[in-house]
């Protein structure tokens, strides 16, 4: 697979990253922060993100490492939404969409890396531009919108009732 060591590292912190999303999506409905494993999320994404850039299969700054950017910084305003705006029923809606989102952008190098390199000498697709690579970041991104919409209604079912409680 040709990894260097900082691709190893970054691959295991990666996997562990898209498995603590899952089970907070799993469990939860959404990433949670307030949950062990939305904190393992948050900081391994944090992590993963970091480490990508300095890895370049290409040469040089690419669209990989604008992508790593623009997660931190997607991590980085849901984290002060989670902390500093803990009253504020509003601040959930975004907290929730900017942790999927941070998700789902994180899926699409994911995709291209995985699907381009596994299995080992016979990668499912030649290139970036395989169909099934497309397919498959479309199927990512119809859910990513269905499950949006889903965290949508369950946080105003939550923040109903908060009202309720008031």
């Amino acid at each position: 697979m040709g990894l260097s060591s900082l691709g190893i590292f970054h691959t295991i912190i990666g996997i562990v990253a898209i498995v603590a999303a899952l089970t907070g999506f799993i469990k939860y409905g959404k990433i949670s922060m307030d949950k062990l494993s939305g904190k393992l999320y948050f900081y391994t994404t944090l992590v993963t993100s970091l480490t990508a850039l300095g890895i370049s299969k290409h040469g040089g700054f690419n669209a990989g490492h604008v992508f790593s950017l623009f997660i931190v910084l997607l991590l980085v305003v849901a984290y002060f939404l989670f902390s500093k705006k803990k009253a504020s029923m509003k601040a959930r809606y975004f907290e929730n969409f900017l942790l999927s989102f941070s998700f789902f952008l994180s899926l699409v190098p994911t995709v291209n890396e995985t699907f381009t390199r596994i299995p080992i000498g016979h990668p499912l697709a030649k290139d970036i531009s395989d169909p099934v690579i497309g397919q498959t970041l479309l199927l990512l991104f119809v859910l990513f919108i269905a499950g949006s919409v889903y965290q949508y209604i369950k946080q105003k079912k939550v923040n109903g009732l908060a009202k309720v409680i008031k």
